[in-house]
């Protein structure tokens, strides 16, 4: 299991060991006790199922974007991205359902130049109004080489809660676990619009391991 779920863990194991306490001190009834133990296994085995965080091989090479997240691809298109790409961009955002590995994990070999956490609204974050409304952090990696890449995580409806352990300076690599949002969520990866786009719409892809896009040269 990941540590990034070690605060959310501990309080809910806390709270598990209160109730069955209550359903064993309490609760006269056997069935209902049952009941209540039954209720409790299937919501532990789903938080420590959310927890998980598998191994995975990462391709190499410094002109591969590799997915930052378990999920589907749910938006391909062409955008304009000022502040960190300059001009026209491709966009690539991916939704995690609660049933989805949720560490994220760098797409690119690279510096790490901008890092903002940005309050906001929990509206579902398939809409594509999400990317711009909802809590989210920002982050810029310079890739080594050449360009910068821009994601953003984005909370969802359930999610209240993001991780992003990385700083303005950091050196990175393709595939490293650096975070993760908390039930349910999205992540939007922006590149060069010269990017060539190796993933379709609706295809299932997997952090660390899918190419999204690769960089030509000049790009």
């Amino acid at each position: 299991m990941t540590r990034y779920g070690n605060d959310v863990l501990l309080k809910y194991f806390s709270l598990v060991f209160l109730l069955l306490l209550c359903a064993l001190f309490l609760v006269q009834t056997l069935l209902l006790k049952w009941v209540i133990i039954a209720v409790v296994a299937f919501f532990t085995a789903f938080v420590v199922y959310f927890f998980r965080d598998p191994e995975r091989a990462t391709p190499s090479g410094d002109a591969l974007v590799v997915s930052p997240a378990d999920g589907r691809v749910v938006v391909i298109a062409k955008v304009r991205e000022e502040r960190f790409i300059g001009g026209d961009a491709v966009q690539i955002s991916i939704f995690m359902s609660p049933l989805d590995v949720h560490v994220n994990r760098n797409p690119v070999n690279g510096t790490v130049r901008h890092v903002r956490h940005i309050p906001g609204r929990f509206i579902v974050a398939y809409d594509d109004k999400a990317s711009d409304v909802n809590e989210r952090m920002e982050i810029a990696i310079e890739r080594a080489g050449g360009g910068t890449v821009f994601m953003k995580q984005i909370a969802g409806t359930i999610a209240r809660r993001i991780v992003a352990e990385l700083h303005p300076g950091q050196e990175v690599r393709a595939g490293e676990r650096f975070g993760m949002i908390k039930f349910g969520s999205r992540v939007d990866l922006l590149l060069p619009a010269a990017a060539e786009v190796a993933v379709v719409l609706n295809e299932r892809v997997v952090a660390g391991e899918t190419v999204l896009a690769t960089y030509r040269s000049n790009v």
